[in-house]
């Protein structure tokens, strides 16, 4: 097996309280950055073309999430470096430094109502007042330096009716992709399974999930996930570089790739490569050049 396309977790701890979070603040492990760049060299070895770090919000540690970005770009030349972050830990100092780096900056917003924002969790410290005003912010800055935007929308019980077109118009991201709310054992379907969120009452049917697509049919970068394209479709991989087996509704961590390698690691994935590509999985993913070098 070819892992292909990685999405690496260095990182649970996270700045909001999403309720919907399938990767919890668990623990607050990270790597030393010698050891992740140790066990990316053998991704790349064996084969990886595209890395992706999510979180927990990566931007908490940022020069660690810079440095690996150079290091995959600069030492083991991967084709793409991309990151998923809320827009509120992102600085100008940062893009300036490592976004030479950064193939795709992808923006989780759920919705353009603060309200909304405050009932899913998206928000610091209870308040979501900056977050929409950010996710515009960052995706011009990145735009300004050749980075291609990505928005990523949860939809749930509590944004499944909104019409969020014209703000997406304006975003004009080169991906919008769509996820169904997933429920994953020990991340967050309640206490009696070890999680720390609790995500039950946010779930929607396929007809609510349908609908919202109906309503932004127009979207043209609109890529839908239900909870069947995203099951087994991700190779993901946690802080401590284990690939994590969601086949049975939970999140179950295999042997670490940097104790056993990456093929042994891999066995432990349940990852289904048809199912990759058939919610492609593999799409034009390297950077723009930038429109001018005055940044």
């Amino acid at each position: 097996m070819v892992p292909v396309s990685v999405n690496w977790f260095p990182n649970r701890r996270c700045n909001y309280e999403c309720h919907f979070c399938f990767h919890t603040n668990t623990n607050e492990f990270i790597l030393p950055l010698e050891d992740a760049k140790r066990g990316l060299r053998m991704l790349a070895d064996a084969g990886m073309r595209k890395l992706n770090i999510s979180g927990g919000e990566p931007f908490l540690q940022a020069r660690y999430i810079g440095e690996v970005f150079k290091f995959c770009k600069e030492e083991l030349h991967v084709e793409s470096c991309s990151v998923v972050n809320n827009g509120s830990k992102v600085t100008e100092k940062w893009l300036d430094q490592y976004g030479q780096y950064l193939d795709v900056m992808a923006i989780s917003c759920d919705s353009f109502d603060t309200d909304t924002n405050i009932r899913q969790g998206r928000a610091e410290n209870g308040t979501a007042t900056t977050h929409i005003n950010n996710v515009f912010k960052v995706a011009q800055w990145v735009k300004e330096r050749g980075i291609k935007v990505k928005i990523n929308t949860v939809v749930t019980i509590n944004n499944w009716e909104e019409d969020m077109n014209d703000q997406i118009e304006q975003l004009a991201p080169f991906r919008w992709k769509v996820f169904q709310v997933l429920l994953l054992d020990s991340e967050n379907t309640g206490a009696e399974t070890g999680s720390l969120r609790d995500a039950r009452n946010l779930i929607i049917t396929t007809e609510q999930f349908n609908a919202f697509l109906e309503r932004h049919a127009s979207q043209t970068r609109l890529v839908p996930e239900d909870n069947d394209a995203m099951k087994d479709s991700y190779l993901n991989l946690d802080e401590k570089m284990r690939f994590l087996n969601c086949k049975d509704g939970g999140k179950i961590p295999g042997r670490s790739l940097l104790d056993v390698g990456v093929q042994l690691a891999l066995q432990d994935s349940g990852f289904n490569e048809t199912a990759f590509n058939e919610r492609g999985g593999i799409f034009d993913w390297k950077r723009e050049a930038p429109p001018s070098l005055e940044w």
